[in-house]
């Protein structure tokens, strides 16, 4: 029988120390370093509007972008079983995260996808529901999640 755990790692490194450690709010920097397995690295910090760089990934952005990535992902299994054929897909994922609740409220996913000729646009449509209905990081978190997704032919 397979194995149904999967078990994950990472390594997050505080980069930020001044040199004085965390003597007040506004004296120490955000910033953290990610490693994962085979080389994997991230540059992490927090929103700028909670003092981090700009450069860097914060945490809202990538709590987003696993949700948005985890979509895609299923979507593009379930299509590729159910005989569509995608040639493009791109997702501009938006999110909204209420301070005062000290959580997120909602995320929309937007995934515009090509499609052959040859294939079913309904199918491809449908097939939005179901993605996000396996999807691993969608079925974790308690956030209001909106699928807004158009579909278009390859020309």
């Amino acid at each position: 029988m397979a194995d149904t755990l999967h078990h994950y790692g990472i390594s997050l490194s505080w980069t930020g120390n001044l040199g004085q450690g965390t003597p007040g709010y506004r004296e120490y920097a955000r910033e953290y370093n990610i490693s994962g397995e085979h080389g994997k690295f991230l540059k992490g910090s927090a929103d700028p509007k909670f003092l981090g760089k700009k450069e860097c990934w914060n945490p809202e952005e990538l709590l987003i972008a696993s949700l948005s990535a985890c979509h895609q992902l299923w979507y593009l299994h379930l299509c590729a079983e159910a005989g569509v054929s995608v040639v493009q897909y791109r997702d501009d994922t938006k999110g909204i995260m209420n301070e005062k609740e000290g959580k997120f409220t909602e995320v929309t996913l937007q995934p515009h996808v090509t499609i052959s000729k040859e294939s079913n646009k309904e199918i491809a449509i449908s097939l939005h529901r179901l993605a996000h209905d396996k999807c691993y990081i969608a079925n974790s978190v308690n956030i209001k999640i909106e699928i807004n997704a158009s579909i278009e032919f390859t020309s």
